[in-house]
């Protein structure tokens, strides 16, 4: 290359991966050129202007610091697959929606896509490096493709998966547990595996950058998943025999979490989770333990996700149990939209699942969150739950989107938080009692509010988990 840069770096995909790693590591080397490409105009165009298409803490800094410096994104996908040394694949996986393994199996024509286009318009041989989350035995597909190139090219294919939570993407790249590179165990793989690791080696101790072979780095990912579901499902399911015992949740927490074999992270009950990544998968991993002639293991890994639409379901069906049985009419404020705090990712939100619970009761619901849109709602819920205004005529009228949370509580007969924004714990909660139906409701699906202080002003609090002062009287 005639410039000054020591290497060349394509990620393929401008999305909540591609994005942010690309940028951590564009910052954290500036040796490095590094390009984002994406077959959308929108995207691109976002993430060259102030206003980026996903929310991150921190992010908006990162890619200012570089951005035009060794960080650029661009639609001109075929010049910067030529120019670049190592090409990351980061585009999405979806579950498949039909066909065989519809459901569960994981939808890899992405990658496929992506390594055809990489062997039509490579000139030179490159690192293809697996960013994307798919199922074990993956980079062999890719290799494939990649092998039937006819120019005699040869590329090396590494899995490099990310361990990133939305909402923290920023520190996790600055400082991450670590680092998985999996690749052939050949002379050629293993240099390749060396190579990547010495981008990483810029800013992250050697000892932290782990290498395997392609499979184990694969499979990794799932299981690092799984294994964090299995904790919120599982403390969860104990959440629902506290409501029914008296006993409460967050003592037990705490009391289970001093065990050091245990640990207290991920051991928090809500609502359940939701996101991009953990649902997503599990089933793939279900999938893949059924292909393999697995079935119990399928079926273990498949409990997890039944006990997480359970909870789901069982705080929409509290919610109406403790209106009277019926919220037909009654306007209902749920705080929070997002799947989690410090993101505005809707993708498989729990959220959504109890508004769609509520709708179908014919609730009104007015629908406060600081950072989703109301197009990015409704995108998602026709996408996974099949409702729009065509499927469910009078859905739009249904659901409000209000400004902030006083105008959303404002004449309610109940509110839900349902994302754990730090900004819902300091609302003026005597402002907004005052100005709700009587009795006023508060369901509380993250357990951020003081349930003692909201009961001592007039609310009538239920909390996951959290036994109810009017069915126990020896508390």
């Amino acid at each position: 290359m005639s410039d000054n840069f020591d290497l060349h770096i394509c990620c393929m995909g401008a999305g909540y991966v591609g994005g942010p790693t690309m940028a951590v590591i564009a910052a954290k080397c500036p040796k490095i050129r590094v390009c984002v490409v994406d077959l959308s105009q929108k995207q691109i165009d976002a993430w060259n202007s102030s206003n980026l298409p996903i929310y991150e803490p921190g992010l908006p800094e990162v890619v200012d610091g570089c951005r035009g410096k060794n960080l650029f994104f661009s639609t001109d996908i075929d010049a910067e697959i030529k120019k670049a040394d190592i090409i990351f694949i980061s585009v999405n996986t979806p579950t498949k929606t039909m066909g065989i393994g519809a459901g569960r199996a994981a939808n890899v024509k992405n990658c496929e896509l992506c390594a055809r286009k990489i062997a039509d318009v490579s000139e030179s041989d490159k690192i293809v490096v697996e960013k994307s989350t798919v199922p074990v035995r993956t980079a062999q597909a890719v290799r494939r493709v990649l092998e039937c190139n006819e120019k005699g090219l040869k590329f090396q294919v590494l899995s490099n998966p990310e361990f990133l939570a939305e909402g923290t993407a920023v520190p996790d790249l600055m400082n991450p547990d670590r680092v998985l590179i999996g690749g052939v165990q050949s002379p050629e793989g293993l240099a390749a595996a060396a190579k990547l690791s010495s981008v990483y080696a810029n800013w992250i101790p050697q000892e932290q950058i782990l290498t395997t072979n392609l499979w184990s780095s694969e499979l990794s990912k799932l299981v690092a998943n799984a294994f964090l579901a299995q904790r919120v499902s599982s403390i969860n399911s104990i959440s629902a025999l506290c409501e029914s015992t008296g006993a409460n949740v967050s003592e037990i927490t705490r009391a289970v979490g001093m065990d050091d074999r245990i640990g207290k992270r991920f051991l928090q009950s809500s609502i359940g989770f939701g996101g991009s990544c953990f649902q997503k998968d599990i089933l793939n991993l279900v999938y893949l333990c059924e292909t393999y002639g697995l079935k119990e293991c399928a079926d273990y890994w498949n409990q997890v996700i039944l006990m997480n639409n359970y909870q789901k379901k069982r705080f929409s069906e509290k919610m109406v149990s403790s209106m009277f049985n019926t919220v037909t009419g009654k306007k209902i404020a749920i705080l929070g939209f997002a799947f989690k705090k410090d993101t505005g990712d809707v993708r498989e939100t729990p959220s959504m699942f109890v508004v769609r619970d509520l709708v179908l009761e014919q609730a009104k619901i007015h629908v406060y969150d600081p950072q989703v849109a109301r197009e990015d709602m409704w995108m998602e819920m026709d996408y996974t739950c099949n409702m729009s205004e065509k499927t469910h005529p009078g859905l739009e009228a249904a659901v409000t989107t209000a400004t902030d949370a006083y105008a959303a509580c404002d004449g309610a007969h109940a509110l839900a938080v349902l994302t754990e924004w730090d900004e819902f714990k300091d609302l003026d909660f005597e402002r907004i009692y005052k100005s709700m139906a009587k009795p006023a409701f508060v369901f509380d699906g993250r357990n951020v509010l003081d349930h003692d202080g909201l009961r001592k002003i007039g609310f009538e609090v239920h909390a996951i988990g959290k036994p109810d002062p009017n069915k126990f009287s020896d508390l």
